[in-house]
């Protein structure tokens, strides 16, 4: 277990493509605040890398991930590490679904370096971070099940501990339209129910 926070912010860096990686590490390298304690780390490695150095914020490759449920995965098993996710062209609606699944920021690839440096100190405070804007290209969207407009009004209310009654009111809909709601965003962010949702949202504090 980490004992203090002193000292420069210590980053692990996951596989990317050559450009970025090279990139990354160049980038953390020049900042003396930062130090990388490992890099083109493959997705098998992360669970024993992460345990053997503790980074304080570990940069992931959102295209090397096996599902977006991986974050929550990596999030439980090591809560003391910030997990930011690189991305291709995320909208801030699918970086928000990553915060919920675990991760701490969530940043474009095409991201300007000083912004990727502020990402970090930001997320090695557990602050979150998200894109500026949405971009204006249509592009596939990074998640395969992306929750509804309605369904995450659901998950706000459930974060919030509200039987399906008090969302019923809340969002005036029936409860079974919400017991519907609920179970696809359970489904959705890979969960089995409340109480494993309010054990992922626990992580994100």
């Amino acid at each position: 277990m980490r004992m203090d926070n002193s000292g420069p912010v210590t980053v692990l860096i996951a596989l990317f493509e050559d450009l970025v990686s090279a990139g990354l590490r160049s980038l953390i390298g020049e900042d003396p605040n930062l130090r990388i304690v490992a890099f083109d780390v493959r997705l098998e490695q992360l669970d024993a890398l992460i345990a053997a150095h503790d980074p304080r914020v570990a940069i992931l490759n959102f295209g090397s991930l096996r599902s977006p449920s991986e974050l929550r995965r990596l999030n439980a098993a090591h809560p003391a590490t910030r997990l930011i996710v690189l991305a291709n062209h995320p909208t801030p609606g699918e970086c928000a679904q990553l915060l919920a699944l675990g991760a701490t920021a969530c940043l474009g690839k095409e991201i300007e370096g000083r912004d990727v440096l502020t990402a970090i100190h930001l997320a090695s405070r557990g602050l979150h971070v998200l894109p500026h804007s949405t971009p204006a290209s249509a592009t596939t969207p990074l998640l395969p099940d992306i929750l509804t407009p309605r369904e995450a009004d659901v998950l706000d209310q459930l974060q919030l501990g509200r039987s399906n009654g008090e969302i019923a009111v809340a969002l005036s809909v029936s409860i079974e339209t919400v017991r519907t709601h609920a179970r696809s965003v359970f489904r959705k962010l890979g969960v089995k129910g409340r109480r494993e949702l309010a054990t992922l949202s626990a992580h994100r504090r």
